[in-house]
């Protein structure tokens, strides 16, 4: 094994073995945390950005802070890991946040915020509260990222159930189905990443919006024969679709869009499996999350959790910003 190899290896299986750990101890799950969020150059303030900064004692014995503190030299302030960070003013203790991340990371299609009130011993609106923080966590900031490219296929899916309003039926009226189920548009470049988004209703208007706003034009673009997608596929490339209603899934020439009707099986597996219901308000939260870990698909649980844990820093999500008080 090549020298660069060994340490990729080495980094892998030590947050492997870190991590039961760090879900069961308070000081070890901070040190995990420390770890992956400062990394190799070491801590830093996050009110002024000194790095010389020194971990503060016990006068009586010597040993690490309780509160496990640190202090700046540079502006004089104390600080921990959770300043500047999803986990900020919270006062569940960071062994919980490790096992929230970790299983959030590891599991296919999710876990419910009653498992982790099961496994932690919080109240279940602590937990679901926590959730919806490490959900903000996942979620990418795409507006500093590529637009996909290559092969990128689109399609829309509805999430929900059966009303329980009266007068919400199956019928001809128009946007039926809408009231009855939240519309989901996807875009997933073929072996690269996908992006999922909620829309009002879906039109060639929306799809619109967030084909141009998500894909490269020099893309080439693969729908089915919705005829919301008939005349949007003119600005790209080429435009491959299938027909569905006759029973078509694949053409000659690899077009189809069985890799988003993928993205979308594991979506509904969630749905249905895990969380059983999702309210539209918060519906986004988990599209992030499901986005997440397709789009780390490719490398190990322990290295998924540690991304996820790395891309919590300088992300708030209040209480009042979760419920809807003030926009998050």
């Amino acid at each position: 094994m090549a020298k660069g190899q060994g340490k990729v290896a080495s980094a892998k299986s030590g947050i492997v073995a870190r991590l039961p750990r760090a879900c069961q101890d308070e000081q070890a799950a901070v040190e995990f945390f420390e770890s992956e969020r400062w990394g190799v150059t070491g801590p830093c303030c996050p009110h002024c950005g000194d790095v010389n900064v020194y971990q503060m004692k016990d006068r009586k014995t010597g040993e690490r802070n309780k509160r496990f503190l640190w202090r700046c030299k540079g502006c004089n302030r104390q600080f921990t890991v959770r300043v500047n960070s999803v986990y900020e003013d919270s006062p569940i203790p960071m062994r919980h946040w490790a096992y929230a991340f970790w299983a959030a990371s590891a599991s296919k299609k999710g876990v419910s915020a009653k498992q982790i009130q099961r496994m932690t011993g919080l109240s279940y609106k602590s937990a679901l509260f926590m959730m919806h923080r490490v959900r903000f966590a996942m979620a990418d900031n795409r507006t500093v990222k590529p637009k996909l490219s290559g092969i990128v296929e689109a399609d829309e899916t509805y999430v929900g159930g059966k009303p329980r309003v009266k007068g919400i039926t199956k019928g001809p009226q128009p946007g039926w189905l809408e009231k009855r189920k939240t519309p989901v548009v996807s875009v997933v470049e073929r072996g690269g990443d996908t992006r999922s988004f909620v829309v009002d209703r879906v039109t060639s208007a929306t799809l619109a919006r967030v084909l141009l706003e998500n894909v490269d034009t020099a893309s080439y673009l693969m729908t089915d024969s919705h005829p919301s997608y008939r005349n949007l596929g003119k600005p790209f490339r080429r435009h491959g679709t299938t027909d569905h209603h006759l029973g078509e899934y694949a053409r000659p020439g690899g077009i189809h869009s069985n890799t988003v009707e993928g993205v979308f099986s594991l979506l509904k597996r969630g749905m249905y499996g895990t969380f059983h219901s999702v309210s539209r308000k918060h519906l986004h939260r988990y599209l992030a999350e499901f986005d997440f870990r397709y789009n780390a698909r490719k490398i190990e649980d322990g290295e998924r959790t540690a991304l996820a844990i790395r891309n919590a820093s300088g992300k708030r999500l209040t209480y009042a910003q979760q419920i809807g008080r003030v926009a998050s």
